[in-house]
């Protein structure tokens, strides 16, 4: 694609990404292995992380809206990348503290709400029509190797230097996207295009809200949706201090095998349009939730050595079906949803999705608390297998396709 400033944008986007994958990796790892943080300490810094979801997720794209773009996305990498500097900074001093990697946790996450928002509807000013389809593949594309490869990267980084390193490089990268997205040229218009009213935020809102509450279609997926969310943030939580301190594996071996899981949603992706085609959309979508759930009770078994292939397929599976499922249920929604709301229908929808990460967080904390790490990951997973059945209510079980308008 001969896009100069579009080719700037990828790479800045791409560079935020891997850093954002990485830190992710990164900050429960150096809680662990240099802070000794407790599994409810462990769930409280993934809340943390997600808490700006839930607070500003709904309102944050309509206030992108009311702004240009790109100064945008430079403010977040930029706090992004001074953030993670100081805790490298924290750590060589060895004044690194629980406290702070909470609220580096917190402001970053923050950051990444507002750059999401931007970022996604940056883009039509930079690309024709006939081209924002080949220049979305390839932002999803990049986001997709940034899941694959950070990960690993970030836990090799941790075991080679320990937090200094890491996240030197990691603050780093993103003053790297900073500079990127600096030089891109094109002009953008007004903030939102012809000029907005602002007491029409809130009324604009409620309607997407009250457009997803009323589908019956649209509810019965979200429903299934944040179910399983919750579940899955509570494992997310205590996935790395389960096999740092349960299972005993290190630093550079835990960045490998979520590197690997991230593999599986990559081939999730991949066979997505193959299992919509064979079955039917809403068929797929019964498939992917019945189907993959099982596979996250394998994870619970895992043990050191060879008993890691358990954790390795138990999580590949599982991401292969989250990621084909919501393929197939985000391209549904594009084509269902009006497409004067699709913007407010898709910020509410993140808003319960994103805004049960916290809450599923200290969820999986307060069980590892009361029980231990690997029994708080068998409820956990019972739980979002079990979620599955949340669809058989609604109408999507008595269809082969879902709807298209």
């Amino acid at each position: 694609m001969r896009h100069r400033d579009f080719r700037l944008l990828w790479a800045g986007e791409s560079i935020s990404q891997a850093g954002s994958a990485a830190t992710r990796v990164m900050l429960p790892l150096i809680a662990v292995g240099t802070l000794h943080a407790s599994s409810m300490t462990m769930s409280v810094l993934n809340a943390a992380a997600w808490l700006p979801w839930l607070l500003i997720g709904l309102p944050a794209g309509a206030w992108v809206d009311r702004m240009r773009r790109r100064p945008v996305m430079i403010v977040c990498n930029a706090v992004s990348g001074v953030l993670l500097l100081s805790v490298a900074a924290a750590a060589w001093l060895d004044a690194l503290s629980a406290g702070q990697l909470l609220l580096v946790a917190a402001l970053s996450g923050t950051a990444d709400v507002f750059f999401r928002a931007a970022y996604s509807a940056y883009v039509p000013a930079l690309l024709p029509r006939e081209d924002l389809a080949d220049g979305n593949a390839k932002l999803e594309t990049s986001a997709s190797a940034a899941d694959v490869v950070a990960p690993s990267a970030g836990g090799a980084l941790v075991q080679a230097g320990g937090a200094v390193f890491g996240f030197l490089a990691d603050g780093l990268s993103f003053l790297a996207s900073v500079l990127l997205l600096t030089r891109i040229r094109a002009q953008e218009g007004p903030p939102g295009g012809e000029r907005r009213r602002t007491p029409a935020l809130g009324p604009e809102i409620r309607e997407g809200l009250a457009f997803l509450v009323r589908d019956p279609f649209l509810r019965t997926i979200l429903l299934c949706d944040a179910g399983m969310n919750l579940f899955l943030a509570g494992t997310q939580a205590l996935a790395i201090v389960f096999l740092s301190r349960t299972v005993g594996v290190d630093s550079g071996t835990i960045g490998v095998l979520i590197a690997l899981v991230g593999l599986g949603g990559a081939l999730g992706a991949l066979v997505s349009p193959l299992l919509a085609r064979t079955f039917g959309t809403a068929r797929a979508v019964l498939l992917c939730a019945f189907c993959g759930g099982p596979f996250g009770l394998l994870i619970p078994l895992t043990t050191d050595g060879a008993g890691l292939v358990a954790f390795l397929v138990g999580d590949f599976c599982l991401s292969a079906s989250i990621v084909a499922g919501n393929v197939i249920i985000v391209s549904f929604r594009q084509a269902y949803c009006p497409p004067g709301m699709l913007g407010r229908i898709s910020s509410s929808i993140r808003f319960v999705m994103y805004g049960t990460v916290p809450v599923g967080s200290l969820l999986g904390g307060a069980l590892a608390t009361a029980l231990s790490d690997r029994d708080a990951l068998w409820v956990l997973y019972t739980g979002n297998a079990l979620c599955a059945l949340l669809l058989l209510p609604g109408p999507v079980r008595n269809r082969k396709e879902l709807p298209v308008g």
